[in-house]
């Protein structure tokens, strides 16, 4: 599976896109980029792809503007859709599906960490 890299202009508009929230965290992840809130992420860039995390009726309305799968095309993340690129390119319109992504995964439960899987070092 081949990882897309962002180019700085893909970065730069993901990053306009993520609401201004005390809550939110952007990440650096596999070469791309994650939005988080508690833990969980509501947006990631793909590539020059944008994806979020919706309720299952916005996921819907979405998809029938042109939305798609998101992610790996062998393994498309469960939950997402890829921002339709006249959505994408628009920030008004952007923003307002990436401010519907944070108050949906931001409604859920923090994400709770997993135990460590490491055995302690022996002294």
């Amino acid at each position: 599976m081949k990882m897309p890299k962002p180019t700085d202009e893909d970065r730069s508009r993901f990053g306009a896109l993520v609401p201004v929230d005390p809550r939110v965290e952007v990440k650096p992840m596999f070469g791309n980029l994650g939005a988080f809130v508690n833990g969980n992420m509501f947006a990631g860039l793909f590539g020059a792809d944008i994806g979020v995390r919706l309720a299952d009726a916005d996921r819907e309305r979405l998809l029938a503007q042109g939305g798609g799968p998101f992610g790996p095309e062998e393994r498309p993340m469960g939950g997402y859709v890829t921002l339709p690129v006249a959505v994408r390119d628009d920030p008004g319109t952007g923003a307002t599906w990436m401010r519907k992504a944070l108050d949906h995964v931001g409604a859920m439960p923090p994400k709770q960490r997993k135990p460590s899987t490491r055995r302690p070092t022996r002294s």
